[in-house]
């Protein structure tokens, strides 16, 4: 089938990034997408080798003629379709099978998520008058729509580690010292990033920072040398996704932001920190609670108390502590084994677009 997949670029690219990562899924799967953006220039770092079955497409001008809509169409994160392509989803309702018009929503744990998800929004005005749009809700359970997982992901886990977890480091000149312990920092402008740069000082540690506001407020803090008691810090060109992929699994432990890290995070089955996109109404402080609390459903009351207070501090929603942002290094095997438990109970769901393609076949 035919797939329009809309999104508009805000800012941090985490939108482009989860719509690139699920049009190259669903064109994995023998789907034709297209991504039709406001900005593709992160393409060109994120998968400058493209996709195969996937046609990046400029955002349709206000005016201009619009190509003839697919048999589904997902609009993005709430991003609005152009009203001339909605009127001509509404033309070929006219004359054939509507198509299968699609709200893609944020990634929570939230409990509305399983209340929403699949709801339809029937259109009474506007351009799409009498069309169905369908919510559609990525999360952590049964009865959302999952989270993005590319087919063979866990082989390629397999084989990643059989060359040994370090290998890919040392091939990118990035070799860690004999003890020294890898941390990957991807985070927003943060308040706690001096009292976390304390904590890993305090054992051997090479901190691997991405572009972006994390490796400007590293240089800021650390300075030209870069280094802090026993952590040295290196910043990182851009990475692809699968490189970034790969820079997690390498990884003790991963600092995360958004909504793609975050995920891609969870997959590698490392020990991570989530910072969630801070809004100004405090949002994420409800988004941050209900993922810890599904998250660590099950741990050892030690490990859960460390971690819930590590990231709330991570958030800015406890004051970053003098010293112990982090759990403590005794707990730091038990939280891996924790994180390695949750990636298997949420490998075994059903991903995201193998669920929208049921989702779709169903509505057809």
């Amino acid at each position: 089938m035919q797939w329009d997949l809309f999104c508009r670029v805000i800012d941090n690219f985490g939108d482009i990034g989860v719509c690139w990562r699920l049009a190259a899924d669903l064109a994995g799967r023998g789907e034709a997408v297209r991504l039709w953006t406001d900005d593709a220039g992160a393409l060109a770092w994120m998968a400058p080798q493209g996709a195969p079955g996937v046609q990046v497409c400029a955002w349709p001008a206000d005016g201009a003629a619009v190509a003839e809509p697919g048999e589904v169409v997902i609009e993005a994160f709430g991003c609005a379709l152009p009203p001339p392509f909605v009127a001509a989803m509404a033309a070929r309702a006219a004359r054939a099978r509507p198509p299968v018009w699609i709200n893609l929503e944020y990634l929570s744990a939230e409990d509305y998520v399983e209340r929403n998800h699949g709801l339809p929004s029937p259109q009474a005005s506007g351009p799409g008058r009498g069309l169905a749009k369908w919510f559609f809700y990525p999360g952590f359970t049964e009865r959302s729509g999952g989270l993005l997982r590319e087919p063979g992901l866990a082989q390629r886990q397999r084989d990643f580690a059989a060359q040994g977890r370090r290998a890919w480091l040392t091939a990118q000149g990035l070799a860690p010292a004999a003890g020294e312990r890898c941390v990957s920092l991807f985070c927003y402008h943060n308040a706690a990033l001096a009292a976390l740069l304390d904590d890993l000082a305090q054992a051997p540690t090479l901190l691997l920072a991405t572009p972006g506001p994390a490796a400007r407020q590293l240089r800021a803090l650390l300075g030209p040398q870069a280094r802090r008691g026993a952590l040295r810090a290196r910043e990182l060109p851009a990475l692809t996704q699968r490189d970034f992929d790969l820079l997690l699994w390498s990884c003790d432990l991963n600092l995360v932001r958004g909504e793609d890290s975050f995920v891609r995070a969870q997959w590698a089955g490392q020990p991570f920190l989530w910072q969630a996109y801070p809004q100004e109404d405090g949002a994420h402080a409800g988004k941050l609670a209900a993922f810890q609390q599904r998250f660590l459903a099950g741990a050892a009351p030690a490990l859960a108390a460390a971690v819930t207070r590590a990231g709330l501090a991570w958030n800015g929603l406890l004051p970053a502590p003098a010293q112990g942002l982090l759990p403590a290094p005794p707990l730091w095997p038990a939280w891996r084994a924790h994180c390695a438990v949750w990636r298997d109970r949420l490998l075994a769901q059903p991903d995201l677009a193998g669920r929208l393609r049921a989702f779709v076949a169903e509505r057809r």
